[in-house]
């Protein structure tokens, strides 16, 4: 007997490689959209690897913190580059997922029968958001305290259990070693959860076939495939053809990676702030507190919704729902094709409104806050929410918008009517000339993506071919 044929009897390693791998038939029209899932895992891989070797000399003490990174920086054999390769990982990671979320909305990754995997990876997002968060007060630099402390007292706001859960998340009245200590555990145990989760991402996606740009399925075929008479005849092996295919796409991106690692890892401030560079200082405020940028679009959320009755609790639930409402995707697109390829103008125009208010709220997000920018913010909330609440009403033939879509049209008004009382009534300092042209603007999306009048055509789809194109 062999030693695979033994270590198969009691561990099926070459069954799940052929179920996963050498045997996982994906459609052979795959394009430049499907990298980034792979380079997606490669980066979670080298975030855990270049913590692990960080955790070795990093000390989670609010009197050593700050000491033990310039430490790993300038006496530790290789440690600036560790550091900078982690540092660069968490905004690639982000970026890389970010391009990720945008190929699901492209192509309807998230319908029926790919509910599950969605959700899951929507999971997989929070959990990266959280692991962020909680490594970014580790280097107990200026803008890594303060911005701690502000995310934090956001927590405050929530009614009868804001501050005992603030106080909880701190482990202390305010931001101190306690806190440092609970962040680095958390910081070191969420990635492994993290690595189940996208485990289970890809078993669920395994379960059903991956999507592709055609959001079409592949077809078994009478004949299957030139591999196997079972085989889809629409699909290849992951492996060879697509593993080759991501080693490519890897080295590419590895070009530019690097790039930034040895050339730019500060990124003008956007990866790490300039104040990060003082230690952090309880009696002296940054000029300017924001987070790093990949949370920027749902603080410019955060920010653009105003106090009301005395708490800012409205913000906070804001930017939650900004995040939630990704998790209703599947249920919200009534369109009955999958590809934007083959849905009509209005889907793909607000697609395009979507991702650029969405890139604008990120901008708007590393700004002070003025009337202008408040305002710009507003609108584009009303913008990136009418996405969601009107897609019952855009997606498809404008004909199925059911008792849910009419409920969700009503909701999308009454945030166009909270909107536009926020730049008549309560910003007097914000120019006519705006209130106007965000009202227009704001009454434009509405009418044409919500109400759909008759001397509009509705949202008509382009026939779907029975087979993936090549």
């Amino acid at each position: 007997m062999s030693f695979n044929d033994w270590v198969n009897e009691r561990l099926p390693v070459g069954q799940a490689i052929k179920d996963h791998l050498t045997e996982y038939y994906a459609p052979k029209n795959f394009n430049f959209w499907y990298f980034f899932g792979a380079l997606s895992l490669v980066v979670l891989i080298l975030q855990i690897v270049t913590g692990v070797l960080l955790a070795m000399n990093y000390k989670p003490d609010a009197e050593l913190a700050f000491a033990s990174v310039e430490y790993i920086m300038r006496d530790v054999w290789g440690g600036w580059f560790v550091r900078y390769m982690h540092s660069t990982g968490a905004s690639f990671f982000f970026i890389l997922i970010y391009l990720h979320m945008f190929r699901g909305l492209l192509y309807g990754s998230y319908k029926n029968p790919r509910e599950l995997i969605w959700i899951f990876g929507m999971v997989i997002y929070i959990a990266m958001m959280a692991t962020a968060f909680f490594g970014y007060l580790l280097p107990w630099g200026q803008m890594s305290f303060w911005g701690a402390q502000v995310i934090v007292n956001l927590f405050e706001t929530l009614p009868i259990i804001g501050e005992s859960l603030s106080q909880w998340i701190r482990g202390d009245y305010v931001i101190s070693d306690i806190t440092l200590n609970r962040f680095y555990a958390f910081h070191y145990l969420i990635p492994f959860i993290l690595v189940g989760l996208v485990v289970l991402h890809i078993l669920a996606l395994h379960q059903v076939g991956s999507n592709n740009p055609d959001g079409v399925e592949i077809k078994k075929g009478p004949k299957g495939n030139k591999w196997s008479k079972d085989a889809p005849a629409d699909g290849v092996p992951f492996h060879p053809y697509y593993t080759v295919k991501d080693i490519m796409g890897l080295s590419v991106f590895l070009i530019f990676f690097f790039a930034v690692v040895f050339f730019m890892p500060e990124m003008g401030g956007y990866f790490i702030e300039q104040p990060n560079f003082e230690p952090a200082n309880p009696l002296k405020t940054p000029e300017h507190i924001a987070p790093v940028w990949y949370f920027t679009p749902y603080y410019a959320i955060l920010r653009a919704v105003p106090s009301f009755a005395g708490t800012q609790v409205w913000g906070v639930l804001a930017m939650g729902a900004a995040i939630a409402v990704f998790f209703f995707l599947p249920w919200l697109d009534r369109s009955p094709v999958k590809s934007v390829r083959y849905k009509g103008p209005s889907t793909r125009l607000y697609l395009i409104i979507f991702a650029v208010a969405f890139l604008v709220l990120g901008w708007l997000g590393t700004l002070p806050p003025t009337t202008g920018y408040t305002a710009m913010s507003q609108f584009l909330t009303v913008v990136y929410f009418l996405f969601f609440f009107l897609m019952p009403c855009y997606s498809g033939t404008g004909d199925n918008k059911g008792m849910s879509g009419l409920v969700l049209f009503v909701i999308s008004v009454l945030l166009y009517l909270g909107a536009l009382f926020l730049w008549w009534v309560q910003t007097p300092d914000l120019a006519l000339s705006i209130k106007v042209l965000y009202t227009l603007l704001g009454a434009a999306i509405l009418l044409y993506f919500g109400v759909r009048p008759g001397w509009i055509k509705p949202d008509a789809v382009k026939p779907v071919p029975e087979r993936v194109t090549g």
